[in-house]
């Protein structure tokens, strides 16, 4: 293992802002892997420190084949995580919507467009993301519909399913979207929690890393099978929205069943606690998403369901 500095920014801060990697292996850029671009992305940094260590170890067995070279790079943002924002403190601006950035522009835009420099050129390349809301998923892997997308490869993973998202205008500065339009074969992975540790959904995802390394030939490593997973398309995911705003109790998690007409969610008055509304599911199938946070507004997404036809 070769620890490195892989961004150092001067200038604005007491001390030197610097981006650190850890290097695995000698020879063709094989793998990178990327966890917590934003702040408040804890699980993804424990999900990185986790593989860094079961690298580490693989290493010292002579584990790495011969001419691959891995590179795990746990977080971009120390700075906003510091401090406790998800953002970039100074602007309030998205790492992950500033790529392929600009080594010219502003911070943010100099830190992605050094690090994408730095990134760029590998075979594969791995995100442990985050959702824009708080909420749990069923692990899964995710890749954009850029048309260089491999779905066979993502089911390497062994996770339950494969979500093929349609790029929105928004997804273009993302990183798994310019690794893609850059010629590495990019996933994005998501876990059941962000600003909380999930050690399940953790070791699940280190799992998954290791079993891809592996089926690709870039470790020697033996791991069980994993699942064969199910490849759904993101709009086939059927939205749930809620009617008011209040307390929301949540009664299904991800992974549980729901049938047509079954209540799934309730909305309490914050102030008398009587049931405002209930949510009713309007379709057969699986939870896939579900909203964790105590409040929920008018019109918002709190459950997002698999239809019983994609199973």
């Amino acid at each position: 293992m070769k620890k490195e500095i892989i961004y150092s920014l001067k200038g604005i801060y007491r001390e030197d802002y610097q981006i650190e990697g850890y290097r695995f292996g000698v020879g063709e850029k094989s793998a990178c892997i990327v966890g917590a671009l934003r702040g408040n992305e804890i699980q993804q940094l424990y999900i990185c420190s986790q593989l860094v260590k079961a690298l580490k170890e693989l290493e010292a067995h002579g584990s790495i084949s011969h001419n691959h070279e891995i590179l795990v790079i746990p977080s971009v943002n120390r700075f906003s995580m510091n401090v406790g924002k998800r953002f970039w403190p100074t602007d309030n601006s998205d790492i992950n919507r500033a790529f392929p950035g600009d080594v010219n522009g502003d911070t943010t835009k100099q830190i992605a467009g050094t690090l994408f420099d730095r990134i760029k050129g590998y075979s594969y390349g791995i995100h442990f993301a985050s959702f824009y809301m708080p909420g749990d998923f069923i692990p899964h892997v995710k890749m954009m519909d850029t048309g260089f997308q491999s779905a066979s490869l993502a089911n390497l993973f062994g996770l339950q399913y494969v979500v093929i998202r349609k790029p929105k205008p928004m997804d273009t500065v993302t990183l798994n979207y310019n690794w893609q339009m850059n010629g590495t074969n990019a996933f994005s992975i998501y876990t059941n929690s962000t600003d909380m540790i999930d050690e399940k959904s953790a070791r699940q995802a280190v799992s998954s890393v290791l079993r891809f390394l592996t089926r690709m030939g870039i470790l020697k490593y033996n791991n069980h099978s994993g699942y064969i997973a199910s490849v759904i398309n993101e709009f086939d995911l059927m939205a749930v929205k809620t009617y008011d705003a209040g307390f929301y109790k949540r009664l299904k998690e991800p992974g549980d069943p729901v049938y047509h007409g079954e209540l799934i969610a309730q909305i309490l008055d914050p102030c008398e606690g009587t049931v405002k509304s209930e949510i009713i599911s309007q379709t057969d199938g699986i939870v896939f998403f579900a909203h964790t946070g105590p409040t929920v507004m008018g019109n918002q997404v709190v459950y997002k369901i698999i239809r019983r036809m994609h199973e």
